[in-house]
């Protein structure tokens, strides 16, 4: 019994202890959001205001359901006092509560209380991608072929405290995101999206959390890559851009060797082979790969891009472009899309 009673007295003082230490440690919360919507990533932030600094280490309520996307916090310095912010996500519509935070400080341990915060149903719209963010923005485009009707066309995105993993578009053929960054308050991703080729703007709004009002985001829908156009022969389409190097280099060819029929000087000659061999780069076939049967043709050149055909039979193509461990190829009825090397024939 009196080991017992030691064991409850001792408990009774850490705890006496923790009460002490939660009323007058040197960590308390900063910011809490007083309300925040669904799927909307917010932040939690503790101000450190002790006097003598030291990196704290943060524990968590292990039977809780609600945990920060990382539990390394974003820290920003201002003056003597140091700023810890985790970014959690709500889900549903309701409340989620953020549990007790234990933050250690060389053995003395601070408890933060749990705190509750409304959760709220955003009115909805047509053209609402499904992303919260303190801000996003276009970084930029590019179109491809899809098929004979269709163009995929991928965004760079670039969003702060925003839930990117959800972004997607309504009425469309298919939608995704790929390639997702996070450091910090600051999340990067490729958004793809296949819309018809007669579509000349894609147009949508996401919800800032800051202005707390949809804002309109908008890129334009034009093929500019030739290499990727859709074609039966061999040869990508030519674009006016190529159109004009080739014109430019026959004149330089013509120039070079009139100008060594008139002068006799060796170094015009060079000068109009070099050009000659530049001008014959222009109209060498494109490289072939030859794809396995039931190979996969992803929409992106990454491990997580949705697959959007397979290949019926052994199938021999240009290759159109390279990137890692993925080829860029051409697929009947001109759907472009990405093979792994491992699907390619071996020879």
């Amino acid at each position: 019994m009196s080991a017992l009673r030691a064991f409850v007295l001792v408990w009774g003082l850490l705890l006496m202890s923790a009460s002490l230490l939660h009323a007058e440690g040197g960590f308390k919360y900063s910011y809490l959001p007083k309300k925040v919507y669904e799927n909307q990533l917010f932040p939690v932030t503790i101000i450190d205001t002790r006097e003598e600094k030291n990196t704290p280490r943060y524990q968590f309520e292990i039977n809780s359901d609600v945990r920060p996307l990382s539990t390394k916090p974003l820290v920003i310095r201002n003056g003597n006092d140091n700023f810890y912010t985790f970014y959690y996500k709500a889900k549903k519509e309701g409340e989620i509560t953020i549990p007790r935070i234990y933050v250690n400080d060389g053995g003395e341990i601070t408890i933060l209380d749990a705190h509750a915060i409304p959760v709220f149903k955003l009115k909805p719209r047509e053209d609402f991608c499904g992303v919260l963010a303190a801000d996003m923005k276009i970084h930029n485009s590019q179109v491809s072929h899809y098929d004979e009707k269709n163009y995929l066309v991928t965004l760079s995105i670039e969003a702060y405290e925003a839930n990117l993993e959800d972004m997607h578009l309504k009425g469309v053929i298919e939608s995704g995101v790929e390639e997702i960054v996070r450091n910090g308050a600051k999340v990067e991703g490729e958004f793809y999206v296949v819309i018809p080729t007669t579509q000349k703007e894609l147009k949508f709004t996401y919800f800032n959390t800051i202005k707390q009002q949809y804002v309109f985001l908008k890129a334009p829908v034009e093929l500019l890559d030739s290499t990727v156009v859709t074609q039966t022969d061999l040869n990508p389409k030519e674009d006016s851009f190529d159109k004009l190097k080739k014109y430019t280099v026959m004149a330089l060819v013509g120039f070079f060797f009139l100008m060594f029929l008139i002068y006799r000087d060796f170094f015009y000659l060079v000068l109009g082979v070099v050009s000659l061999i530049t001008l014959l780069t222009f109209y060498t076939p494109k490289e072939k790969v030859c794809i396995k049967q039931g190979a996969p043709l992803y929409i992106l050149p990454t491990e997580t891009s949705s697959i959007s055909t397979k290949v019926e039979s052994e199938y021999t193509t240009p290759l159109l472009g390279e990137r890692k461990a993925f080829r860029k190829v051409e697929y009947k009825n001109g759907i472009i899309g990405w093979v792994k090397d491992e699907d390619l024939c071996k020879n």
